[in-house]
């Protein structure tokens, strides 16, 4: 029940990228800096525990680097990881047979600075999304991994890839449904001949194209692999494994590591003060200019923002902050004039609504927030959510294309609707 479970928090990796159409740029992916592990009970000792497990997996899936945790040069950090802890949510488990677990969100600000100190690298939330198309061949039968509904039952091939790839924070997405019963593509696929299959991926959103070839070898599995791509050379490579879950993690492994090699920030370029962009729209006139401006640089969090690309109705801010993004976006979501577009970065949608910036900023040096009772049996349940959640990164300049992939931030979205709501009773009506 809570494998199921799982499984639909991740397949949202998959299901909200089902309606996109031409090749982009990248994705922005949310939630990178939230987990959810098992836990013993809500005691502090197991939280304490809880809290080391769920950073552990932070800090691979953000630097794109498993060794740093296998050296132990994460030790000090993971001790410490309570410190780095916005909000947690103790959720109770759904049977019998479930654990309860713990959904905890760290600071990115924090977590980023912390992976500096060791000198690790930072692989930022703008992320490009690789088109995996993976034959399994099993009993003389060959079966193409395809992207389904949410309520629909996967395979163990399908839960494997999906939550390797959300374990490393890898965007990924399949090819549709139709393309199952195209028993040419699977064998071209089957053969990696990269010219037909980038024929037919031609119309799926996608940055890098990969084929997986899955098979028995010798009673353990066996899995080679190609990928290609802007920014990529064409690499391959095979792996085994005795289960669906260890080829997996080998395959989005070896992805991962290729990829934040590739687009990680070293150690030395992540600055002290975090820098978000904040894109506007409906920005119409001056006056919309000058008031957006004027309350940006108003809010406590702000440092400094400034206006750096404009296209038609649309405002890129850079904004340099003090403390952590979501601290931004609360103070942003006190102004109504700023409405928020796309799914928020924090991956805990309830943030805002429980906890005050003022309750957050007070107790940020002390404790993180419980954001529901544990015993709520409507949201305290080990099904309750999703994880993470994707949307395009929009560039309207080509030069931008580089500079997007390097950003450690996600980019926070509004559209401007120059004067705030006034509830009635407020205006005396």
């Amino acid at each position: 029940m809570f494998l199921l479970a799982r499984l639909k928090r991740q397949a949202m990796f998959l299901v909200l990228l089902c309606g996109l159409g031409a090749p982009a740029a990248a994705v922005t992916v949310a939630g990178l800096y939230t987990v959810q592990v098992p836990v013993a009970s809500s005691s502090p000792a197991d939280r304490q525990q809880a809290y080391a497990k769920g950073l552990e997996q932070v800090l691979a899936r953000v630097s794109g680097d498993t060794d740093l945790l296998e050296q132990g040069r994460a030790s000090e950090l993971l001790a410490d990881a309570e410190a780095m802890v916005q909000s947690y949510q103790f959720l109770r488990g759904s049977g019998d047979d479930d654990q309860d677990q713990l959904r905890m969100s760290f600071g990115s600000v924090a977590v980023n600075r912390a992976l500096a100190s060791i000198d690790a690298p930072v692989w930022g939330a703008n992320r490009p999304l690789t088109l995996a198309w993976i034959v399994v061949e099993a009993q003389g039968r060959r079966d193409l991994l395809v992207r389904q509904e949410e309520d629909a039952q996967s395979d163990d091939w399908q839960t494997a890839f999906i939550e390797a790839a959300g374990d490393r924070g890898l965007p990924l997405i399949l090819p549709p449904e139709a393309r199952r019963e195209n028993s040419r593509l699977l064998s071209e696929v089957r053969g990696q001949f990269m010219g037909p299959v980038r024929d037919a991926s031609e119309n799926i959103e996608h940055n890098l194209l990969a084929v997986v070839s899955v098979s028995r070898s010798g009673g353990a599995w066996q899995a080679s692999w190609r990928m290609e791509g802007e920014g990529i050379e064409d690499n391959q490579e095979v792996v085994s494994g005795n289960s669906p879950g260890s080829v997996a993690e080998k395959v989005i492994g070896a992805w991962a590591d290729l990829l934040a090699d590739r687009y990680a920030v070293s150690a030395g370029d992540v600055d002290s003060a975090a820098r978000v962009d904040i894109v506007v729209e409906g920005v119409n006139t001056l006056d919309d200019f000058a008031t957006a401006v004027s309350a940006l640089n108003k809010m406590t969090p702000v440092a400094s923002s400034d206006p750096v690309q404009v296209k038609a109705d649309r405002m890129t801010f850079k904004v340099v902050i003090s403390g952590e993004v979501a601290q931004l976006e609360q103070y942003i979501a006190l102004d109504q004039r700023f409405v928020a577009k796309g799914p928020d970065s924090t991956g805990l949608a309830d943030t805002a609504a429980a906890t005050s910036v003022k309750d957050q900023t007070s107790r940020q040096d002390e404790q993180p927030v419980q954001l529901v009772p544990e015993r709520d049996s409507d949201t305290g349940n080990a099904e309750a959510g999703s994880l993470f959640q994707y949307q395009p990164l929009v560039q309207t300049r080509e030069e931008d294309r580089e500079a997007a992939f390097e950003s450690l931030y996600p980019t926070l979205r509004y559209r401007w609707q120059g004067a705030p709501i006034v509830a009635p009773e407020a205006s005396g009506q």
